[in-house]
């Protein structure tokens, strides 16, 4: 059994609450799944463990590649579906992005991926864990190194790159949504110009 003691996780749960209540959603969906994560979290930091039975917080990424013209997806074991690389938060976790950086290299097999720190969504899906609860995905966009070679996981039946607009089926739920704000985190911001 996980351990749920309140110092386990109050570090990552101290980082989950500033990062989401700092972070500018990337649309209405995302602002609404923030909300309702902060919510959960007022919790403690219980509810970073997989043993929460209303719901945890989970942390992933979709990789790219460094020119944005592929993503990486697994063929998930369990479900039988098309996702970015990602899942639970652990007690040595110091950070939501630590996490999904720590999931994304274990899933991939892929040494020297680099991880946006600022989230790209928040989704929140019902999952089988604990007999039935939710994830409340923090997700995040990160970057493989020139030449990457994957590795197939425990967690995955197959990974595969993909173009960006022509991605598999089936897909995992909102999924296909991570793509537009991940490749803007490889485009730079347009300069501002004074009025």
């Amino acid at each position: 059994m996980p351990d749920t003691s309140p110092t386990t996780y109050a570090e990552l749960h101290a980082d989950a609450v500033a990062t989401l209540s700092r972070w500018t959603a990337t649309g209405p969906a995302a602002a609404g799944n923030r909300d309702r994560t902060l919510s959960l979290l007022a919790a403690g930091p219980v509810a970073m463990s997989r043993a929460h039975r209303p719901g945890h917080v989970t942390a992933s990424a979709l990789v790219l590649d460094p020119d944005g013209g592929r993503v990486l997806l697994c063929l998930h074991r369990k479900i039988g579906r098309w996702m970015q690389l990602g899942g639970h938060c652990e007690p040595g976790d110091r950070s939501l992005a630590a996490a999904a950086l720590r999931e994304a290299t274990e899933e991939s097999g892929i040494a020297g991926l680099t991880l946006d720190p600022t989230p790209i969504d928040v989704d929140i899906h019902e999952v089988a864990c604990q007999g039935g609860s939710r994830h409340y995905d923090v997700r995040y966009a990160a970057f493989a190194p020139a030449g990457a070679i994957e590795q197939v996981s425990d967690e995955s039946e197959a990974l595969g790159w993909f173009p960006p607009d022509r991605l598999p089926e089936p897909l995992a739920h909102a999924t296909a949504q991570l793509v537009a704000p991940a490749l803007a985190r490889l485009r730079p911001a347009p300069p501002r110009h004074a009025p």
